[in-house]
């Protein structure tokens, strides 16, 4: 099983896959494919309509999501524009040249910092200048790069579609990258009209952030939230930092106008975030009914809120 894997696609079709380095990309459409176009895009405003593996929107001013639908993890990373610079918030799955598309929408210089550092969030590091990382190990060996990792993202039912033309799937590797300047929580980005501030919220990775712009009410979560199972199974998952991560988080709901996630769908109203909160708590106090699934997992649903974790009692105590 695969090192990093925390991907978000359909449950069933993530725990059946066997997975190995060598595997290629089919072009065959699998069955998570039926649900897209997500009827909550309709609502936003697409930009760039003609890149073929892109969709870009605009969900907010000088805010866009940058969303990958032809991969199973449907990874959403978000540009964001100030007078003087841009941050992109993740580089996404490093299949398709993510920096072509952010120079079609913005001219302004532009620094990348990742929600973590799980591969799916970092695969376009490398094709930027200056990169922001959290000042932890687990950003440290991931900054190294991995193949394996990367080839385990096309394994078969995970594309949906055909990969972009002149990508190789046999030499696809998240390239390393280096870390320009290390920070910390509270680190404060001014972008010129616009500042950004990171809120450290360990558990799904030591290394995960999330990301604050106060004066817009935007809260960028990463994969702290977003809305399918959120995946917290991990080796390097901690469940008691994930707690205290949603609290503080829930604290900040009131300041919030808009909450966006990494994954499917990019946004989601400020009230999850409370809910989050008495969804975690609820099944780490043993009230909600697991559903088992194979490979020593199970999903906790409550309130609209999912959990895959380990079945073991110890994964959720």
């Amino acid at each position: 099983m695969r090192t990093l894997i925390k991907a978000k696609m359909p449950i069933a079709l993530a725990l059946a896959m066997s997975w190995g380095p060598s595997a290629v990309a089919q072009t065959i459409s699998p069955d998570w494919c039926k649900a897209l176009p997500r009827p909550e895009y309709k609502s936003l405003e697409r930009v760039l309509p003609s890149d073929p593996w892109f969709e870009v929107y605009k969900v907010s001013p000088g805010v866009f999501a940058l969303y990958e639908p032809h991969q199973a993890e449907e990874v959403i990373s978000y540009l964001i524009v100030g007078s003087k610079q841009a941050l992109l918030f993740d580089t996404g799955m490093g299949i398709a040249n993510i920096q072509k598309v952010v120079t079609q929408l913005t001219s302004r210089p532009v620094v990348v910092l990742n929600s973590h550092t799980h591969n799916d969030h970092v695969g376009g590091n490398a094709l930027f200048t200056f990169v922001y990382g959290m000042d932890t190990d687990f950003t440290r060996q991931n900054a190294k790069g991995s193949r394996d990792d990367a080839q385990e993202e096309l394994a078969p039912g995970m594309i949906c579609g055909n990969l972009p033309k002149g990508f190789d799937p046999k030499t696809y590797a998240t390239k390393p990258w280096h870390v320009s300047l290390f920070v910390h929580n509270g680190f404060k980005i001014n972008l010129g009209g616009r500042t950004l501030e990171i809120i450290s919220t360990p558990g799904h990775t030591p290394d995960a952030i999330c990301l604050i712009d106060r004066a817009n009410g935007l809260l960028f979560t990463g994969d702290t939230y977003y809305p399918a199972p959120i995946w917290l199974y991990r080796p390097e998952t901690n469940l008691d930092a994930y707690v205290a991560s949603v609290k503080w988080l829930a604290d900040l709901a009131p300041q919030v106008k808009l909450v966006l996630g990494a994954h499917n769908i990019p946004v989601a109203e400020p009230s999850v975030l409370p809910s989050l909160v008495t969804a975690i708590v609820a099944v780490r106090a043993g009230t909600v009914e697991a559903k088992p699934l194979e490979g020593g997992k199970a999903l906790y649903t409550t309130d609209g809120i999912t959990f895959l974790l380990r079945a073991e009692p110890a994964g959720v105590k």
